[in-house]
C-alpha cells in the first residue's frame, strides 16, 4: 500500500455496490479509516464469504488494511515486520516451490502450507523472505 492511501474502489469496475452485510461487518470493525487482515478474516468466516469479497467490500469503503497476518505490511513504524527465517525446512521449502506461480506464493497458497504444517503462516512467509520469493497475491486484494 504504497503511495496514495485512497481510491482502493477505483481498483474495481464503477457503479459496482458493496455486499451491505459485509460492509456493516466491516464498519463495526474500522478503527478511523483501517481494519487489520484477521479482523477482515474473521468477518469472512463469520459470513461465509471468501476474503476477497470481504477485500473488494474495504476497497469500496475507502478503508486500509492493516496488520497483514504474514508481517508484509501495516506495522507501525515500520511497515513490514517479516524478518527471513533463519533455516530452511526442506519439506515445507518444497511445498512451497510446488506451489509458485511465475516465481511468486499467493497469500491463499501461505495459508494453506501454514495448514497443512501446523506451522504459523508468519514462519510460511518468513521461509519464503529467506527464499527469496514474493507473496502476492493478497488475499484481500492489498498487493
Amino acid at each position: 500500500m504504497k503511495g496514495d492511501k485512497s481510491h482502493y474502489k477505483e481498483k474495481h469496475p464503477a457503479g459496482i455496490r458493496p455486499d451491505p452485510a459485509i460492509a456493516e461487518a466491516v464498519g463495526k470493525r474500522l478503527l478511523e479509516t483501517t481494519i487489520s487482515c484477521a479482523d477482515a478474516e474473521d468477518i469472512a468466516l463469520k459470513l461465509h464469504k471468501t476474503m476477497p469479497e470481504v477485500g473488494a467490500v474495504i476497497d469500496l469503503l475507502e478503508a486500509q488494511i492493516k496488520k497483514c497476518q504474514l508481517g508484509i505490511f501495516g506495522y507501525q513504524p515500520r511497515h513490514k515486520i517479516l524478518a527471513p527465517a533463519k533455516t530452511i525446512v526442506p519439506e515445507i521449502e518444497t511445498a512451497i516451490r510446488g506451489r509458485l506461480i511465475e516465481g511468486r506464493l499467493s497469500c491463499a497458497a501461505v495459508w494453506e502450507i501454514a495448514e497443512a504444517f501446523a506451522q504459523p503462516r508468519m514462519n510460511i512467509a518468513a521461509l519464503c523472505e529467506a527464499l527469496g520469493i514474493k507473496i502476492r497475491p493478497c488475499q484481500l486484494g492489498a498487493f
